[in-house]
């Protein structure tokens, strides 16, 4: 959880800035190398977001299914692989698009119609033939996207069908456990899903779907988590009750 809230906290920094310098000057311009900076960082924290969650997917199966394993399976070792692993995996991924993004020719004229910069922008700019290029573009991000999420999906359902077989005793906390992680996955899986999985084209909701995705999207996840935890909920009672709030 240490690790997905600092990743949310780096994703939400990465276009926000730009947003608002372009928003309050008469500048809406961005170098080559600020819009190669803008996909590097989205892509590599969403992709190491995305295996980290398949992660956490991992020890809940342990937490419900072998309750009594879960000490000696799910150890501090393991659980820095796993971390260590989500960031080497979204590395990796965002290094692909860089280096075939890179090299495109661009003759002119360069405007993005969205507000940052993104590889469903870039590639479209480009004055060569980029057929194969979007061909692996949509491999690498829509299809490793829709593969995590029909992934994710069925290790909670299976979960999910898991506790309401078994006793009462715990069914309630681990049953919110992972319809919490469900309504994560849907918020963070579906704008990518409708922005990586389709051609290269301008739709209606493009900048809609795509400010949600890289602005709204990271400000939930710890809201929706931190609102679970009772330790969390307490100090925010607290605080309000010493300003009289509540």
């Amino acid at each position: 959880l240490a690790n997905l809230a600092l990743m949310d906290i780096c994703y939400s920094c990465i276009t926000p800035p730009k947003i608002v310098v372009n928003f309050i000057s008469s500048s809406r311009t961005i170098s080559f190398q600020g819009c190669i900076a803008q996909i590097f960082f989205i892509h590599f924290l969403g992709a190491a977001e995305m295996i980290l969650l398949i992660a956490m997917s991992f020890d809940r199966y342990v937490a419900i299914c072998h309750p009594l394993h879960y000490a000696t399976v799910m150890t501090r070792e393991l659980c820095w692989v796993f971390v260590l692993g989500s960031w080497a995996g979204g590395f990796i991924h965002t290094m692909i698009q860089v280096m075939l993004i890179n090299p495109l020719p661009f003759c002119g004229p360069n405007e993005l119609e969205n507000f940052f910069c993104d590889i469903t922008q870039i590639v479209k700019l480009a004055c060569t033939n980029t057929d194969t290029l979007e061909f692996i573009m949509f491999v690498n991000s829509g299809l490793l996207t829709t593969g995590c999420f029909i992934i994710l999906l069925i290790s909670y359902w299976a979960l999910l069908i898991k506790v309401r077989m078994g006793s009462s005793i715990g069914k309630s906390k681990a049953a919110s456990t992972c319809i919490t992680h469900i309504i994560i996955i849907f918020i963070m899986f579906g704008p990518a899903i409708y922005i990586y999985c389709r051609p290269l084209q301008n739709g209606l909701f493009d900048k809609v779907v795509a400010f949600y995705h890289t602005v709204v999207f990271p400000l939930m996840n710890p809201i929706i988590y931190t609102l679970r935890n009772k330790e969390i909920k307490a100090a925010i009672q607290r605080l309000l009750a010493r300003y009289n709030l509540c």
